[in-house]
């Protein structure tokens, strides 16, 4: 493969018309030189992604996914690299080889995404205490992420301990131990952390925000950006804190899936003038 020749990649989800990712991935195309490259959101339910899937040609290099295909994807691949496999989530696809060697490879750019939206408010201090708001799929990711930057045994909240399972299985198979706790404690109790990651939806987190007993001195990053800034993000910012808005990751998250598409590192200062032209558009 030659860099002018086609390929195509998209982002796959239900609903997904509000994605932010084609603005990303095309802004990065076009940094890069790549003008023969297409990238589009395609909507697609659970009980299609097989087909979709089983129709990838030779024109495809990659595929972004976001819920509720994550988990769905795992069994249609040829192989998950070992940091999907031990988060339980999917959320990058690349179609490696041709004809009939051709391999459907899953990563998880997510953990990398956290990371480094995370390493722009802590500018290289340690992290010793973390916090998580929840317990989905965001927050299998961010466990691993917390226990790259140091710290295997944060605390996690959530609303009830028994839709707490899977992130459980996931802690085991990465080898950390995150303690749970009711998700009411968490406004008297988080302001003590280094860093604190909130995976709730958009304004679940405001009844927190309204009760948060700061001061506080760590990091925060709310994976949530809408609005712009979350109530959590405004109350942590004016209880002493640093707060890292949601959007960085997703930034981040990006630029990684297009290094592993295209082989070229994702750039990153046309990215986020995309990232921020869309959200100022409200798409």
């Amino acid at each position: 493969m030659t860099a002018a020749a086609p390929r195509r990649a998209a982002v796959l989800g239900h609903p997904v018309a509000h994605s932010l990712s084609p603005a990303l991935h095309r802004a990065a195309y076009a940094a890069l030189g790549l003008d023969a490259w297409s990238y589009d959101a395609v909507d697609v339910t659970e009980d299609g992604l097989p087909g979709f899937v089983a129709g990838l040609d030779e024109t495809w290099a990659g595929l972004s996914l976001t819920m509720p295909l994550k988990q769905t994807v795992i069994p249609l691949l040829d192989h998950v690299e070992p940091l999907a496999q031990v988060v339980g989530a999917v959320n990058t696809v690349l179609l490696q080889g041709a004809g009939g060697s051709r391999v459907l490879v899953g990563a998880n750019t997510d953990v990398h995404g956290l990371v480094a939206a995370l390493g722009e408010g802590l500018h290289g201090r340690p992290v010793v205490t973390a916090a998580v708001l929840g317990a989905g799929a965001t927050a299998s990711s961010t466990l691993a992420a917390l226990a790259q930057l140091g710290c295997a045994s944060p605390v996690v909240y959530v609303r009830a301990l028994s839709r707490a399972g899977a992130l459980m299985r996931a802690a085991h198979r990465m080898g950390v131990t995150p303690v749970f706790r009711s998700l009411d404690a968490a406004a008297a109790e988080v302001g003590r952390a280094d860093v604190v990651v909130s995976t709730l939806p958009p304004r679940a987190a405001d009844p927190l925000a309204a009760e948060l007993a700061g001061p506080v001195s760590g990091v925060l990053l709310d994976v949530a950006y809408d609005p712009r800034p979350t109530a959590l993000s405004v109350a942590w910012v004016a209880a002493g804190g640093v707060s890292v808005a949601g959007e960085r990751m997703l930034l981040h998250q990006a630029a990684e899936q297009v290094r592993l598409m295209t082989g070229h590192a994702g750039p990153l200062a046309p990215m986020s003038a995309a990232l921020e032209d869309g959200l100022g558009a409200g798409s």
